[in-house]
């Protein structure tokens, strides 16, 4: 297994990848996600257009297993600039961290410990001092939830992010037990670099 740090034409060359791999994963509790390809595909590409974008792969051979996104807040400010307003969070000097998926198989590993690193990193390298990431927050008695699943609170907790109090984003997407989009809240995190 390898990870590789992408950027720039080398996102392009994964996108695919990338667009099918988190179709699979946020299929899955929390997201639930039945994800459109086209879809996938417009969101990626804002990845290999973008100058501070990078995308972490990770392969078992030659197959993608796992990724993790992260680009300047700046460039995604629009999207949330109604979850953002009056939090106190400066959008040109805060990086943020889209997407991490893993399948399964390879959960445990040390994985998720890499992707921040390596989108910490970039972050550095850009000259921002925060970084941040939004997780969905779904109910605790929801029909879907599973009996066992591990939340990524504390490992995120651990890695020194809080939630930034205040700050939901609202998305809409098609959940795999419901005929339509809806909207979702998505919790703000940050941390200080």
């Amino acid at each position: 297994m390898r990870l590789e740090t992408l950027t720039g034409d080398a996102i392009g060359d994964a996108l695919e990848d990338v667009a099918r791999l988190r179709i699979a994963v946020f299929r899955d509790w929390p997201y639930l996600y039945d994800g459109d390809l086209a879809y996938e595909r417009r969101y990626l590409q804002n990845y290999q257009v973008n100058a501070g974008a990078i995308v972490i792969g990770v392969y078992d051979g030659d197959w993608l297993v796992g990724a993790s996104t992260g680009a300047p807040l700046a460039d995604h400010a629009d999207d949330f600039q109604d979850a953002l307003t009056g939090s106190g969070l400066d959008v040109s000097t805060t990086f943020y961290c889209g997407e991490s998926v893993l399948l399964p198989r390879y959960r445990g590993q040390g994985i998720g410990g890499q992707f921040f690193d390596r989108r910490e990193a970039q972050a550095r390298t850009l000259g921002h001092t925060h970084i941040c990431f939004c997780a969905v927050v779904r109910p605790p008695d929801h029909p879907l939830h599973p009996t066992r699943y591990r939340s990524l609170e504390r490992f995120w907790e651990k890695r020194g992010y809080a939630r930034l109090p205040g700050a939901v984003a609202h998305f809409s997407w098609k959940d795999v037990d419901q005929p339509a989009e809806t909207k979702k809240p998505l919790q703000f995190w940050m941390r200080q670099l």
